[in-house]
């Protein structure tokens, strides 16, 4: 018994230890990808209704800024998101626990010009006026 659980322990390190190797190469073969191509802009229609059930009235407002910032950092594959002044009025439109049940949003993955930056890539989010969000694909937007 002792020695069959010492057995899978040293599985499981060996393989975590195989996955953390091979996390970071590339296959042979491919061109490593560049950050100044990445740059894109898309339209999503995010559900704020189901990201905020069960929080409190008086944090509403504030989680579905922090909501939407997760989103875009999920989307967009940055850490760096910045929230337009215009959506977070429209976030906050309706005061802290009248949040929009759905927002639909443009995301713009653009060039960090500033010499000190951490990345090359910021997430910028705006608000998208359509009179129902409901239903609405995913679109590539041509800048």
């Amino acid at each position: 018994m002792r020695a069959a659980l010492l057995r899978r322990s040293t599985d499981r390190e060996s393989r975590s230890a195989e996955m953390s190797t091979t996390k970071g190469k590339n296959p042979a073969g491919k061109p490593q990808r560049s950050a100044i191509a990445d740059v894109v802009a898309r339209e999503y229609t995010i559900h704020m209704h189901k990201r905020l059930h069960g929080v409190s009235f008086k944090k509403r407002a504030p989680r579905a800024i922090k909501e939407i910032k997760a989103f875009a950092t999920q989307a967009m594959g940055t850490t760096d998101v910045r929230v337009d002044p215009q959506l977070n009025k429209k976030v906050w439109e309706c005061g802290i626990k009248g949040v929009p049940y759905r927002l639909r949003v443009r995301i713009s993955r653009r060039r960090n010009d500033e010499e000190d930056a951490k990345e090359k890539l910021y997430s910028y989010v705006q608000a998208v006026n359509v009179k129902n969000p409901k239903g609405l694909p995913t679109v590539i937007v041509e800048e």
